[in-house]
């Protein structure tokens, strides 16, 4: 059974006379996420939980550095996050949120990175996020860095999901459904309560209507099924996840140490706590 890398380098653990060295061509790992409500059985940090988890994985398997997360997302909606019909969600607007973004890019891409890779974990942000990457103008602000954005899902293949989730109903409604309860349970099985919400009827994709009617687009705030979820099922996307992020990203990066890293990845044991 592989297992988990939680202590891996932090690029705020760096002093500031350490940063020119330290990020010259160095993979810098940044998970993008959220507060939103996620239902009866799942905490507001889900959208943060899954991509800061993977985020520290990911740094491990190819010796990259970790960012503080970014735990404020865009807008929930209501067919995609259940919307601000439910108390707790925390948003930034868009035209705000893709400034933000900017901003914190720009001031990346001073580091003298050999690569940028960003884990989002709220639906909502994903196209937010492209455009701010793309607002940037990389080729002139990011003139020897590699950027890799996506949100965590996109990394889900269609074989998997049909040998593990033969009724799936989309990413936009697998909002608190059976992927994010799974990956919770086994991520941080501390913070899932015993309910298993289920709702027979996602709602269709692209589509907004008003008035929203909450009852019928989502069952307290979930969207889909939560029914069947389990911390097996969680592991195996888990790490069905990770490796597909390592294979994205092609070839290892070198470590913080200057040195090339260990291969990982399929085939190869993760390090241990």
């Amino acid at each position: 059974m592989r297992q988990r890398t939680t202590n891996v380098p932090r690029y705020g653990d760096l002093t500031s006379l350490q940063v020119p060295q330290a990020m010259r061509g160095a993979t810098l790992v940044w998970p993008v996420g959220g507060l939103e409500q996620h239902g009866p059985h799942l905490p507001l940090s889900v959208d943060m939980d899954i991509p800061d988890a993977l985020a520290r994985q990911v740094a491990a398997e190819v010796g990259g550095l970790l960012l503080p997360g970014q735990p404020v997302s865009a807008r929930s909606l209501p067919q995609s996050g259940g919307g601000l019909h439910f108390p707790g969600t925390v948003h930034l607007g868009g035209a705000t949120f893709i400034a933000y973004l900017t901003d914190c890019l720009t001031a990346l891409s001073r580091l003298g990175l050999g690569r940028l890779v960003v884990i989002n974990g709220h639906y909502e942000n994903e196209g937010l996020l492209f455009e701010a990457i793309d607002g940037c103008a990389p080729a002139t602000v990011f003139p020897d860095t590699e950027v890799v954005a996506f949100s965590w899902w996109s990394l889900v293949t269609e074989e998997w999901l049909g040998e593990h989730i033969p009724r799936f109903p989309g990413w936009h409604a697998e909002h608190a459904g059976l992927t994010e309860t799974s990956l919770m349970m086994y991520l941080r099985p501390d913070v899932v309560r015993p309910e298993r919400p289920s709702h027979a009827s996602p709602p269709p994709a692209g589509v907004y209507r008003h008035p929203v009617d909450v009852e019928e687009i989502s069952n307290q705030g979930v969207l889909s099924s939560a029914t069947g979820a389990s911390a097996e099922l969680g592991e195996r996307l888990f790490w069905h996840l990770v490796d597909g992020i390592v294979e994205l990203l092609g070839k290892p990066a070198r470590d913080t140490a200057g040195q090339p890293a260990a291969p990982t990845g399929p085939g190869h044991a993760a390090p241990s706590p």
